[in-house]
Protein backbone atom coordinates (compact mmCIF):
# COMPACT_ATOMS: atom_id res chain seq x y z
CA UNK A 1 0.00 0.00 0.00
CA UNK A 2 1.28 3.66 -0.71
CA UNK A 3 1.86 5.95 1.78
CA UNK A 4 -0.39 8.63 2.11
CA UNK A 5 0.95 11.81 2.00
CA UNK A 6 -0.94 15.50 2.50
CA UNK A 7 0.03 18.74 1.46
CA UNK A 8 3.35 17.06 1.15
CA UNK A 9 3.50 15.99 4.88
CA UNK A 10 3.08 12.40 5.80
CA UNK A 11 0.03 11.55 7.42
CA UNK A 12 0.98 8.75 10.07
CA UNK A 13 4.16 8.82 11.76
CA UNK A 14 5.70 6.62 14.07
CA UNK A 15 8.70 7.93 16.12
CA UNK A 16 10.55 5.51 18.38
CA UNK A 17 12.06 7.52 21.11
CA UNK A 18 12.87 6.46 24.49
CA UNK A 19 12.80 9.80 26.18
CA UNK A 20 9.73 10.52 27.12
CA UNK A 21 10.23 14.32 26.86
CA UNK A 22 11.97 14.19 23.57
CA UNK A 23 9.30 12.00 21.95
CA UNK A 24 6.57 14.55 23.45
CA UNK A 25 8.09 17.73 21.63
CA UNK A 26 7.89 15.30 18.47
CA UNK A 27 4.56 14.42 18.81
CA UNK A 28 3.70 17.95 19.58
CA UNK A 29 5.74 19.85 16.68
CA UNK A 30 4.57 17.10 14.20
CA UNK A 31 0.72 17.35 15.37
CA UNK A 32 1.30 21.18 14.87
CA UNK A 33 2.38 20.81 10.81
CA UNK A 34 -1.21 19.11 10.55
CA UNK A 35 0.80 15.55 10.16
CA UNK A 36 -2.75 12.99 10.72
CA UNK A 37 -1.39 10.62 13.25
CA UNK A 38 1.32 10.00 15.64
CA UNK A 39 2.58 7.22 17.11
CA UNK A 40 5.36 6.38 19.86
CA UNK A 41 7.34 3.53 20.46
CA UNK A 42 10.01 3.10 23.02
CA UNK A 43 11.47 -0.11 21.94
CA UNK A 44 12.22 -2.07 18.50
CA UNK A 45 10.13 -4.72 20.01
CA UNK A 46 7.26 -2.10 20.08
CA UNK A 47 7.98 -0.30 16.83
CA UNK A 48 7.55 -3.43 14.86
CA UNK A 49 4.44 -4.41 16.49
CA UNK A 50 3.06 -1.08 15.71
CA UNK A 51 4.39 -1.81 11.66
CA UNK A 52 2.58 -5.25 12.21
CA UNK A 53 -0.43 -3.94 12.87
CA UNK A 54 -0.67 -0.79 10.42
CA UNK A 55 2.64 0.68 8.61
CA UNK A 56 3.15 4.28 9.28
CA UNK A 57 3.73 6.84 6.45
CA UNK A 58 6.98 7.83 7.59
CA UNK A 59 9.67 6.93 11.00
CA UNK A 60 11.82 9.27 13.20
CA UNK A 61 14.48 6.57 14.39
CA UNK A 62 16.59 7.44 17.62
CA UNK A 63 19.49 5.57 17.17
CA UNK A 64 20.59 4.92 20.99
CA UNK A 65 17.44 3.40 22.78
CA UNK A 66 17.73 2.31 26.35
CA UNK A 67 19.67 -1.16 25.66
CA UNK A 68 19.69 -1.38 21.82
CA UNK A 69 19.50 0.59 18.66
CA UNK A 70 17.59 0.71 15.82
CA UNK A 71 19.23 -0.65 13.62
CA UNK A 72 17.60 -3.90 12.90
CA UNK A 73 14.20 -1.52 12.74
CA UNK A 74 15.90 0.66 9.54
CA UNK A 75 16.52 -2.73 7.83
CA UNK A 76 12.59 -3.32 8.02
CA UNK A 77 11.66 -0.04 7.19
CA UNK A 78 13.63 -0.41 3.84
CA UNK A 79 12.74 -3.84 2.92
CA UNK A 80 8.67 -2.49 3.37
CA UNK A 81 9.88 1.02 1.73
CA UNK A 82 8.68 3.14 4.48
CA UNK A 83 10.61 6.61 4.61
CA UNK A 84 12.76 7.38 7.73
CA UNK A 85 15.16 9.78 9.01
CA UNK A 86 17.51 8.60 12.02
CA UNK A 87 17.51 11.22 14.90
CA UNK A 88 20.30 11.10 17.58
CA UNK A 89 21.99 13.26 20.08
CA UNK A 90 25.74 12.03 19.03
CA UNK A 91 25.97 14.33 15.84
CA UNK A 92 28.26 12.80 13.30
CA UNK A 93 29.83 10.69 15.73
CA UNK A 94 27.40 8.00 15.67
CA UNK A 95 28.58 5.17 13.74
CA UNK A 96 25.89 3.70 11.68
CA UNK A 97 26.49 0.05 9.38
CA UNK A 98 27.60 0.67 6.52
CA UNK A 99 24.56 -0.34 4.80
CA UNK A 100 22.89 2.74 6.46
CA UNK A 101 25.67 5.16 6.76
CA UNK A 102 23.99 7.23 3.96
CA UNK A 103 20.89 7.44 5.33
CA UNK A 104 19.29 10.93 6.48
CA UNK A 105 20.17 12.18 10.07
CA UNK A 106 18.60 14.70 12.47
CA UNK A 107 20.90 15.76 15.15
CA UNK A 108 18.99 16.44 18.51
CA UNK A 109 17.65 19.03 19.72
CA UNK A 110 16.68 19.98 16.09
CA UNK A 111 14.39 23.06 15.10
CA UNK A 112 11.00 22.23 14.21
CA UNK A 113 11.78 23.45 10.36
CA UNK A 114 14.59 20.81 10.10
CA UNK A 115 12.56 18.52 11.44
CA UNK A 116 9.73 19.79 8.52
CA UNK A 117 11.87 19.47 5.89
CA UNK A 118 13.19 15.96 6.41
CA UNK A 119 9.45 14.71 6.88
CA UNK A 120 8.93 16.57 3.53
CA UNK A 121 11.95 14.93 1.76
CA UNK A 122 10.79 11.05 3.04
CA UNK A 123 14.37 10.15 1.46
Amino acid sequence: MEPAFFNGLPSDVLIVEDDPIIAIDFEDTILGFGVKTVRTATSVARALQIIAHRRPDFALLDVVLARENTFALAEKLDALQIPYVFVTGYGADVQLPATLAGKPRLVKPCSSEALEAALRRRV
